[in-house]
């Protein structure tokens, strides 16, 4: 089976790579942190500049219609060198908006495509297991309830929502300034806000039929898992010449055979989770069924990939723990992700679930 990516996504692949290197270097990094600012401008610009934000959407909404396996491409690059940009909710809502959405609601994903908005999502709710339908309720398009701990909350445009109402669960667009917003940390140190509706005006999109939110959900499982793909690629490399370098009794450290024992298990996990996040992504582009596929991404990511990221800190030595050395971003993103996904243990649930 070849996983290499086609011409297409390999050429979006090596400029996404390019314009992160420049925008999201170390340096960058680090200025970005020390200025306070939700998130790096530039950084947003530039990916939106190089056409990478809209790649994945329709034509309609001034992109290129490469769909779920571009997203992927994308968010892994920005996952390898934790870029301070909200790609990961913003993709995954405009995606699902893009297959959805009414045309109107399509040709208003423009502004998203070009850097000047943010769109962001409602990942999950608190103590919400697999499978349970939305907690918010949609009565007459105003929506009431917690859709939980929502990413750049405050600086998007729309927060995409889950909802159930007399005729089934659907998808709406609310805009933050209706809702009630409640600062929350994260463990990736992205802005975030406990989102409350209090009959908050919502926009519908798609149908109360439940195949948006299904959509959502799957969008959202590729988008997670790439992006940690691409957190444990990051942190495999750094820690590979971290211990090509670090001497200890005049040997390198890659010359002990429990350190590069170790370091084969971290490789194992990043090459697995690709093989499953790969696939599922391609198949859910190609209309196929995905869900097994990324489930097992998922359990991945949640799970092994956690576990790859502990070990790498183990063979950093106490820098490891040191937040002026990047490491630590990659151990808090690659948590934060595991999080969103509810877990080793949900994940499993939704394996069984599935066979």
């Amino acid at each position: 089976m070849d996983f290499d990516l086609d011409e297409t996504h390999a050429e979006v692949r090596a400029l996404a790579a390019s314009v992160l290197d420049r925008e999201a270097d170390q340096a960058r990094i680090e200025a970005h942190e020390r200025g306070g600012r939700p998130y790096d401008a530039g950084a947003w610009k530039a990916l939106a500049q190089a056409g990478l934000l809209g790649v994945c959407l329709p034509p309609e909404a001034g992109g290129a219609g490469l769909g779920p396996l571009a997203m992927a491409v994308i968010l892994r690059e920005a996952g390898a060198r934790v870029a301070p940009v909200p790609a990961l909710p913003g993709l995954i809502a405009a995606l699902t908006v893009a297959a959805h959405g009414t045309d109107a609601q399509r040709r208003a994903l423009a502004p998203f495509a070009e850097g000047d908005e943010v769109l962001t999502v409602a990942f999950r709710e608190a103590g919400a297991g697999t499978g349970d339908p939305p907690a918010a309720i949609a009565e007459n398009g105003r929506i009431t309830g917690r859709p939980g701990v929502v990413p750049y909350a405050a600086e998007a445009s729309a927060v995409l929502v889950p909802a159930r109402s007399a005729d089934g669960t659907a998808l709406f667009l609310v805009r933050p300034a209706d809702a009630r917003l409640l600062p929350a940390s994260t463990a990736a140190g992205e802005p975030a806000s406990a989102v409350v509706l209090e009959d908050a005006p919502g926009e519908m999109v798609g149908e109360p039929d439940g195949a948006a939110v299904a959509a959502l959900r799957l969008n959202t499982l590729a988008a997670v898992t790439a992006a940690a793909s691409g957190v444990l690629a990051g942190a495999l490399a750094l820690t590979k010449g971290h211990i090509a370098a670090r001497r200890q009794f005049d040997r390198v450290l890659a010359e002990f055979q429990a350190v590069t024992m170790q370091i084969a298990d971290v490789y194992i996990a990043t090459r697995a989770l690709d093989v499953a996040m790969w696939t599922g992504a391609w198949r859910l582009g190609e209309g196929l069924p995905a869900e097994r596929d990324l489930a097992v991404a998922a359990h991945t990511a949640a799970g092994d990939a956690v576990r790859a990221l502990y070990t790498c800190q183990h063979l950093h030595g106490g820098i490891g723990l040191d937040v002026t050395y990047p490491l630590h971003r990659y151990f808090g993103l690659g948590k934060h992700l595991a999080h969103l996904l509810g877990g080793e243990r949900a994940q499993l649930d939704l394996i069984g679930a599935l066979i």
